[in-house]
């Protein structure tokens, strides 16, 4: 009886594991996502910085050196540079942009002493 009991019990252990296999590829797998071919994202819209920034260096082409950088140092800090508002240059700022250009110019002598008298007057 013993041995009928041990296959009996083997029986139902295998057709238990059969079952539940069974049952278990009955259930519906996981849906998957489907997306569909679309055009691809809009980019993203640009700040304010980034179009100062871009129509400042439209403006500045053509300038050099410490011209340059006073030019868009004022423009990126929204004066408005074209009509003259922009702020008041520091002596300092000023002599530095105007030893550029002299620098530009190769200027030398009494040359460049006029020029800079002239240039630092006008700023």
């Amino acid at each position: 009886m013993r041995n009928s009991f041990s296959k009996l019990l083997l029986t139902a252990s295998a057709l238990f594991l059969l079952v539940g296999t069974a049952h278990a590829e009955d259930k519906p797998a996981a849906p998957v996502a489907v997306q569909a071919i679309a055009a691809p994202p809009p980019p993203p819209p640009v700040n304010p910085q980034q179009e100062r920034m871009k129509s400042c260096n439209s403006q500045a082409s053509g300038k050099k050196g410490n011209e340059r950088k006073v030019f868009m140092k004022a423009c990126l800090a929204g004066e408005d540079t074209a009509k003259g508002t922009a702020k008041k240059v520091t002596p300092q700022e000023r002599m530095k942009v105007c030893n550029a250009e002299a620098k530009d110019k190769k200027l030398a002598g009494q040359e460049r002493k006029d020029f800079m008298k002239t240039c630092l007057k006008a700023k």
